[in-house]
C-alpha cells in the first residue's frame, strides 16, 4: 500500500468532496418513520467572498450536520445565497461608475440586467468557496432570495399583511443613508461613540427682550427648526412657556412649548425641535401639532427651505457656515466637546440623516406575541442562555419595521397606483383594471423590499410556501440555527413571527449564538485592518481540516475565538500526527497475514486501557456534539488521539508488532492499532472529514466493513463492558511513573539511550505484581534495564527522587555521572538563582515600582518570581539527593 510520507492534503481533499458529491451523500431522502435533522444556512451574501467569521459559523454546523447524518438519521443542511440589496447594488453601481455613468443615466431596467449578469458571474464565489471548506449541504436544494419561488413567498406575504392590516404606508421620520440613498431599519443602523461638539445658540424673544439659550449637536438643523422646547417641571424656565422667539438665520417665528421629553441636565436644559429631522422631535411635533419643515435632499444636500445663503450646501459644510454667521451675530454661545452615539449605515458607514418621507411599514407588535411566548415556554432554547434576555427585551418593545427601500435591487413592493383616480391595489401582478374606476393603466410602486423582508421568510418559503411541499411538510420546524448575536433582531426575531404567523410552526428549536473571530490581540478580525488571513490561502498551504480543526479548537462555545498562526499550527501539527500515525501502522500490518475475531485477542493491560479509554472518549465525544460543545470535542478528541493512542498505545504495540514469535500477539495488536484508529477517525470525522475519510478508506477492508464512506459510516456507541476503572487507574500509575522517570533523567541530562536501573518504594504487593508484570513498558519508554521494587525499601545513596501517588522512585546516579563534577555545577546554579531572585523580590517589594510600572510588567515579575523558585526549590532537591 502507497502513502505518502508527507500529508499532503489538497488532493485528498479534492477527491473526497468530489466522491461525496457523485454519491449524493449530502441529499437526504425523506422518511417518515425517522425525524429528520435541519439546519438552515444563514444566506451569505452573494456579494461575499469567503473570511473567517464564514468559516467558524460554517464549520459549526457542518460539525453538528456531520455528526447527526452518521447518527442514522435524515440529515439536511439547505443552502442558499440572498440577493444583498444594498451592498450587491453599490457593487455594480461603483462598476458603472467606472464608465463614467450613474444607475439613474442606465435606468433602471438596464442596472437589474446588469445586476442580474454580475450575480451569475460572480455571485457564486462563496459557495465554490464553502465546498473547498467542506461544507455537506445540500446542494441539489440550494435557494437564492430573488429566485422564482421565494420572489412568490415574498408577495404573498406582503398581500396577507397588508389585507390583515399589518402592513401600511405613512409618513415618518426614518434612518435615511444619503450615500446608498435610501431608508435603513433601527437595526441596520450601527451606532459608534465619537467626539463632537455642543453648541449653545442664541434665540432672540420676538419683544426684543434679550434670548432663550438652546443647546444642540447638529446647528445646521436649526434651519427647520419649528419650536423651541422646555421641561414643564424646570422651573428656570416655567416664564417662558408661550413666548416666540425669532429663529436666526431664516427669521421665522417659533413658539416656545413645553414637553416632559425634555432632559433638564442637558445643556441649558432648553432644545430646539426640528420635526422633519430627529424623531423625537418628529414626536413631540405631533403633539404640539408642529410644522414640518424638510431643509434636506435624499442626498443630505441643504434644500430651498434651508434658504438661499445655504442651499446646495452638503450637511456638513451648511453646519460650518452656520456656526460662522451665528458667531458674526453675536448668537452663538459657548461650545464644549461632547462624546454621544453616532449611526452609520451599517453597509458603507455614511452617517444616517434621520429623514421625513413616505415608506412602508409592518406593524411589529401583534406578530411579537407568540415569538415571545413560544421563547419562555422553551420551545426554543438559545445557547448560550444569556441571550434570552437580549431578545425578550428588544421583542417586548418592539417598534414598527420600515420595509420600503429606495433602490432598484430587490423584491419590488407589490403595489399599483391607478393612473386615473389614485387608488392602491395590493396585488403580485398589475392588476388588468381599477376595482374603483375601471381604468386599466397603472404605475407600480418605484421602491424595492428591504432584504431581510425576504430572509425573515427562509425558515419556510425555501422549502416551497406557498405550496405545501413534501419537504416543507417532512423538514420544518428546522432545528438548529447557528450565527451571530449581532443578527438577533434583524434576522433570528423576525424568522421566528415569520414562521408562527405563516406556518403556526416554530422555525428551529434551537438557536447557537458564537462570539466574533479575534486576532491574538483580541481586535476583531477584518480585512480593511490588515487583520484576517484569507481563509483560501490557509486552504491551499495547511488544508481545510488544519483551518476547521484549528477554528474550533479555539472557539469556546458562545465566546469569541481568538485566532493566531499558533493556533493554526495546533490543527496543521494534529493533521500531520494523526497521518504519521496512519502511516506507520500500515507499512507494518500489512506485512502481517490474517486478522483475528474481537474475542480470539491475547489482551494485555495497554489493550484494557485503550479499549476502556475509546469506550470513555465515545461517550464524552457524543455528550460534547449534542451539547454543542464542540471546542470540548475537539480537545477531547486530540488528547486522545495524540497523547494516548499515539504517544502511549502506538508506542508500546511495537515490540509485538515486530515480534514474528508470538504471533498471536502480534495479530492483537495489529486489530487494536487498526479497530482504534478507524474507530477514532469515525468520532473526528464531523470536525476534520477529509483526512478522517481517507484513513478510514484504507482502514475498512481490514474489517470487512459495508458502509461505503465514513461521511455516511455510523457513529460509534459505547460499549461499557469494555469501560474498567480499575486497568484506568493501574495503567495511570505506570504512566505517571514512566513520565516521571524520564523527567528525572532529563534533570541530571542523561543521554536519552542510556540504559538505567530505577528503585521504587511501593505500600502493597498489588503494586509490586503490577509494576512486575509490565517491567517491559518501563524498558521500552523510559530505558529501565533494571527495577527493584519493595515496601521496606530505603533511598539509595546519591540517588534523586520522585514521588508518583503513593509511591516513591528513586534513580541511583552512581556511575552515571560524575556525582563530585555534578554538585559543582548545582551549587553555582544555586547561588546564581538565589541572587536572580533576590533581585526580583527587590523590585516586587519596592513601592515606587509597584506605584508606577504597568500592571502587565508587575505580572510578568511576579511570574519570573515564581518560576525561578520552583527552579531553585528543584535545584536544592537534586543537591539534596546527592548526599
Amino acid at each position: 500500500m502507497e502513502i505518502n510520507k508527507k500529508y499532503e492534503p489538497q488532493n485528498i481533499e479534492k477527491k473526497w468532496y468530489k466522491y461525496w458529491i457523485e454519491n449524493g451523500y449530502f441529499s437526504p431522502k425523506i422518511d417518515k418513520n425517522k425525524k429528520p435533522f435541519t439546519v438552515l444556512i444563514p444566506p451569505p451574501n452573494v456579494t461575499n467572498i469567503l473570511h473567517m467569521g464564514h468559516v467558524l459559523n460554517n464549520t459549526l454546523q457542518d460539525v453538528m450536520i456531520r455528526y447527526k447524518r452518521m447518527t442514522g438519521i435524515p440529515t439536511l443542511w439547505l443552502p442558499g445565497v440572498d440577493h444583498a440589496g444594498i451592498a450587491t447594488q453599490n457593487m455594480v453601481e461603483k462598476e458603472l461608475a467606472k464608465e463614467g455613468k450613474t444607475r439613474h443615466e442606465v435606468g433602471r431596467e438596464e442596472l437589474i440586467k446588469r445586476i442580474w449578469k454580475w450575480k451569475e458571474e460572480k455571485g457564486g464565489r462563496i459557495i465554490e468557496q464553502l465546498k473547498q471548506l467542506g461544507a455537506s449541504c445540500d446542494w441539489n436544494r440550494q435557494r437564492f432570495t430573488m429566485d422564482e419561488g421565494l420572489s412568490e413567498a415574498v408577495k404573498e406575504v406582503f398581500i396577507r399583511l397588508y389585507e390583515k392590516g399589518l402592513i401600511y404606508k405613512g409618513k415618518r421620520i426614518i434612518n435615511w443613508c444619503p450615500r446608498c440613498v435610501t431608508a435603513l431599519s433601527n437595526d441596520e443602523v450601527e451606532h459608534e461613540e465619537k467626539m463632537g461638539n455642543l453648541w449653545d445658540i442664541k434665540y432672540p424673544f420676538k419683544d426684543g427682550k434679550g434670548f432663550v439659550t438652546v443647546t444642540t449637536t447638529r446647528p445646521e438643523t436649526m434651519l427647520g427648526d419649528t419650536a423651541v422646547a422646555v421641561n414643564p417641571k424646570d422651573k428656570r424656565y416655567k416664564n417662558l412657556v408661550g413666548k416666540t422667539v425669532i429663529l436666526p438665520l431664516v427669521n421665522r417665528e417659533i413658539p416656545i412649548i413645553a414637553n416632559d421629553y425634555v432632559d433638564m441636565e442637558f445643556g441649558t436644559g432648553c432644545v430646539k425641535i426640528t420635526p422633519a429631522h430627529d424623531p423625537n422631535d418628529y414626536e413631540i411635533g405631533l403633539s404640539h401639532n408642529l410644522e414640518q419643515v424638510t431643509i434636506m435632499d435624499e442626498h443630505a444636500v441643504m434644500n430651498k427651505n434651508a434658504g438661499k445663503e445655504f442651499e446646495g450646501l452638503d450637511r456638513f459644510e451648511a453646519r460650518e457656515k452656520v456656526v460662522e454667521r451665528l458667531k458674526e451675530l453675536g448668537l452663538l454661545g459657548e461650545i464644549r466637546q461632547h462624546k454621544h452615539a453616532v449611526g452609520q449605515c451599517y453597509r458603507c458607514d455614511t452617517p444616517i440623516e434621520p429623514y421625513l418621507s413616505d415608506q412602508w411599514f409592518v406593524k411589529m407588535k401583534p406578530l411579537s406575541k407568540k415569538a415571545i411566548e413560544v421563547v419562555k415556554e422553551e420551545k426554543i432554547k438559545f445557547h448560550p442562555q444569556r441571550w434570552l434576555k437580549v431578545y425578550l427585551h428588544w421583542m417586548e418593545n418592539i417598534r414598527d419595521w420600515c420595509i420600503s427601500r429606495q433602490i432598484w435591487w430587490g423584491h419590488r413592493i407589490p403595489v399599483y397606483y391607478c393612473q386615473n383616480c389614485a387608488e392602491i391595489v395590493v396585488a403580485k401582478e398589475e392588476p388588468e383594471a381599477c376595482p374603483k374606476c375601471g381604468h386599466n393603466k397603472f404605475k407600480q410602486d418605484e421602491d424595492v423590499l428591504d432584504t431581510w423582508f425576504s430572509s425573515w421568510l427562509w425558515p419556510f418559503s425555501t422549502f416551497g410556501w406557498p405550496d405545501e411541499t413534501a419537504d416543507l411538510e417532512y423538514f420544518l420546524p428546522t432545528n438548529l440555527l447557528v450565527t451571530g448575536p449581532d443578527i438577533i433582531y434583524l434576522w433570528v426575531a423576525r424568522m421566528i413571527m415569520a414562521t408562527l404567523e405563516f406556518k403556526n410552526k416554530i422555525p428551529f428549536d434551537t438557536v447557537l449564538l458564537h462570539g466574533m473571530v479575534r486576532d491574538e490581540k483580541g481586535i476583531k478580525m477584518s480585512k480593511s485592518l490588515g487583520n484576517s488571513p484569507d481563509p483560501l490561502d490557509i486552504i491551499e498551504k495547511v488544508g481545510a481540516d488544519a483551518l476547521r480543526f484549528s477554528i474550533i479548537f479555539a472557539s469556546p462555545k458562545g465566546q469569541d475565538s481568538y485566532y493566531s498562526n499558533s493556533i493554526l499550527e495546533t490543527g496543521r501539527n494534529f493533521a500531520n500526527k494523526i497521518w504519521n500515525a496512519y502511516r506507520f501502522i500500515m507499512m507494518n500490518v500489512e506485512k502481517i497475514e490474517g486478522l483475528p475475531k474481537r474475542d480470539e485477542l491475547k489482551l494485555e493491560l495497554s489493550d484494557k486501557w485503550i479499549y476502556s479509554r475509546l469506550n470513555e472518549v465515545i461517550e464524552k465525544t457524543r455528550k460534547n456534539y449534542e451539547s454543542l460543545r464542540f471546542n470540548d470535542a475537539a480537545n477531547t478528541l486530540m488528547d486522545f488521539i495524540w497523547r494516548e493512542f499515539c504517544s502511549w498505545y502506538l508506542e508500546l504495540s511495537k515490540d509485538r508488532i515486530y515480534n514474528k514469535e508470538d504471533r498471536k500477539a502480534q495479530l492483537t495488536a495489529k486489530y487494536i492499532l487498526l479497530d482504534v484508529l478507524q474507530t477514532s477517525m469515525r468520532l473526528l470525522q464531523p470536525i476534520m472529514p477529509f483526512i478522517t475519510e481517507e484513513i478510514w478508506q484504507g482502514i475498512k477492508h481490514y474489517f470487512s466493513m459495508e458502509e461505503e464512506a465514513l461521511v455516511i459510516a455510523s457513529f460509534p456507541k459505547k460499549d461499557k463492558s469494555w469501560i474498567d476503572e480499575k486497568i484506568d487507574r493501574e495503567m495511570n500509575l505506570i504512566q505517571e511513573s514512566i513520565t516521571a522517570i524520564r523527567n528525572l533523567r532529563k534533570q541530571v541530562n542523561l543521554s536519552p539511550g542510556l540504559e538505567i536501573e530505577i528503585v521504587i518504594k511501593v505500600t502493597d504487593k498489588t503494586q509490586i505484581e503490577l509494576l512486575n508484570q509490565y517491567k517491559n513498558y518501563f524498558l521500552k519508554l523510559a530505558k529501565v534495564s533494571k527495577m527493584e521494587i519493595g515496601v521496606d525499601i530505603k533511598k539509595p545513596k546519591s540517588s534523586i527522587a520522585v514521588v508518583v501517588q503513593n509511591i516513591e522512585i528513586y534513580l541511583p546516579l552512581e556511575g552515571l555521572i560524575d556525582i563530585k563534577k555534578e554538585k559543582e555545577k548545582l551549587e553555582k546554579q544555586l547561588v546564581k538563582l538565589e541572587k536572580e531572585l533576590q533581585k526580583i523580590n527587590s523590585k516586587l517589594s519596592n513601592s515606587k515600582f509597584l506605584t508606577n510600572a504597568p500592571e502587565s510588567i508587575i505580572q510578568k515579575e511576579k511570574e519570573k518570581f515564581e518560576e525561578v523558585k520552583t527552579k531553585l526549590d528543584k535545584t536544592r532537591e537534586i543537591l539534596k539527593g546527592l548526599n
